[in-house]
């Protein structure tokens, strides 16, 4: 796809996949105090910051199956879903914000003609919702939830549908996450990676050592530019 005449970079026959919290918008902050009233819901107490950052990059599923376990909760998952969903959403119609750079850095991909999709492991409610809350979906028209598909980051089955989605092979698609299960699914997948750890304390995973390109200081370093320049540097010639 050739770039319009106002675009400065060219990108040859590159497609982009987002991941969404914590690499498009600063949503884990939402997702925390979702968590918060839906365990609390259920009698557990005690769930820190800290706590919330473990799950960070692994499917909103997974998650629950995870506290079905580890807090003896007897709820069904779809329940424990339906209420961290209806928690979450309240917050994130409210209150979500893109990061600045990436925002940029999505704005100047568009005006480039690169095909973008979302792949996360969000729901595919939570993620329409943000898009349209955060004016992201004039620029991102398609998404894919791990929801929609058999196994969750680590594992590259919702960046493999991704590409599907698009018409791109796996080989042309650069994969933008801040998390180690991320980093890892990419890599699995057989896509350049692009990583922005979002939690400092993990940057040094060697999940992240498979990226192409690290941003070890996250959001803080991360800049439109350098990605784009990037881009253009290893972008596939056809």
């Amino acid at each position: 796809m050739n770039a319009p005449i106002d675009s400065p970079y060219h990108f040859g026959g590159t497609a982009v996949v987002f991941d969404l919290d914590g690499t498009l918008v600063d949503s884990e902050p939402n997702y925390f105090r979702a968590s918060l009233g839906t365990l609390g819901r259920y009698g557990v107490t005690g769930f820190t910051w800290a706590d919330h950052e473990t799950y960070v990059g692994i499917s909103t599923l997974e998650t629950l199956g995870i506290w079905k376990g580890r807090y003896g909760i007897d709820a069904p998952v779809t329940e424990l879903l339906d209420d961290l969903n209806t928690r979450y959403l309240e917050l994130a119609r409210a209150d979500t914000h893109v990061f600045p750079q990436m925002r940029l850095f999505v704005e100047r991909l568009h005006a480039a003609g690169l095909p973008m999709i979302v792949a996360s492991g969000s729901s595919a409610d939570a993620i329409e919702a943000i898009l349209a809350g955060t004016g992201l979906d004039s620029l991102i028209t398609r998404y894919v939830s791990a929801d929609e598909v058999e196994h969750g980051k680590p594992a590259p089955d919702v960046f493999l549908e991704a590409a599907r989605r698009l018409g791109v092979a796996p080989a042309h698609c650069v994969v933008l996450e801040d998390a180690a299960p991320g980093a890892a699914a990419a890599h699995a997948a057989g896509m350049r990676c692009i990583a922005l750890p979002y939690v400092a304390a993990q940057a040094d995973d060697p999940a992240f050592t498979t990226a192409d390109l690290l941003f070890k200081g996250g959001q803080e370093e991360f800049t439109a530019r350098a990605a784009c320049d990037w881009l253009e540097r290893s972008a596939p010639s056809s």
